[in-house]
């Protein structure tokens, strides 16, 4: 059996054990919060009531948000994965090795073949996107692990759902999404990727320049025991109060209840879950 390994980030839903980590370290300037709200509750909205994972880091300030505002939180789950270092520029293929621990990785998020295959909700991948690389080589490692073991890879597919975060563009009959450009999504079911657009300085603050809690996690740390400690130094602990912050919104009336209008808004209000999520959300109405 192989160990799992996942990067050290401290839970934010009960910060308890943060200390004086955030001692004399500047309150953070939410200056997105407005575009994150609107996203969050289109990713709910949208996720047919399914297991969310936010691959990467990009979207983490979505899950930050959505962590403080659900009652119980329990179908989001950061799944900390970085494609990149697969590119023919830093080794392409996977070694024997890497493989075998990248898929206990995984397994230990619930994501064998079989475990997705015989799961009764949807599993959403949620990322921020560009060209949806890191989409496609995810979809491409589940696929050849179902092959290898002769797992029920139909059966896993149709579970799968993409949500991404692309640059707001203008929008004509011309304009042509990422998907229509990757031939891999031709494997999953139809309406299975959606997108929810985020303005452009937003998404290159989460794509390019906000400071995450963890590094990137590629293919030279998937094994690494060292991920598993916590950073201290001072862009860390700068990240660290801008995500305690966006929880601490998410668990105000204000924000909830702006979240929950967002998702009234939303076609699938029509369906029970989601309306029963709005209501969870909207604050209970003060005693007369």
């Amino acid at each position: 059996m192989i160990e799992p390994k996942r990067p050290f980030r401290w839970d934010l839903i009960r910060p308890d054990h943060l200390g004086s980590l955030l001692d004399g370290v500047p309150g953070p300037d939410l200056w997105f919060l407005d575009e994150l709200i609107s996203c969050a509750a289109k990713v709910l909205a949208r996720s047919e009531d399914g297991e969310l994972y936010f691959v990467g880091r990009s979207a983490d300030s979505v899950f930050d948000l959505l962590g403080g505002a659900l009652p119980a939180p329990d179908r989001l789950h950061l799944l900390p994965l970085s494609t990149a270092s697969m590119d023919s520029l830093f080794g392409g293929r996977l070694h024997p090795a890497e493989v075998a621990q990248l898929r206990a990785n995984l397994t230990a998020h619930g994501l064998a073949p079989d475990a997705l295959a015989h799961g009764s909700r949807p599993v959403v991948f949620v990322d921020v996107v560009s060209s949806g690389r890191s989409f496609g080589q995810l979809i491409g490692i589940l696929r050849d692990w179902a092959t290898d073991e002769r797992a029920d890879w139909p059966g896993a597919v149709r579970r799968i759902r993409l949500l991404g975060l692309p640059r707001r563009t203008h929008t004509s009959p011309k304009t042509r999404r990422w998907q229509q450009h990757a031939e891999w999504t031709h494997e999953l079911a139809a309406g299975a990727i959606r997108n929810i657009s985020l303005e452009s300085a937003v998404f290159s603050y989460f794509a390019d320049h906000q400071q995450k809690l963890t590094d990137s996690f590629g293919r030279y740390l998937w094994s690494a025991e060292d991920v598993r400690e916590p950073a201290h130094d001072h862009r860390t602990r700068r990240a660290l109060a801008e995500a305690v912050a966006i929880v601490e919104a998410g668990r105000t009336p204000a924000v909830r209840e702006r979240l929950a209008r967002t998702m009234n808004g939303e076609p699938a209000i029509a369906e029970p879950w989601l309306r029963d999520l709005v209501r969870l959300l909207l604050p209970r109405a003060s005693p007369a």
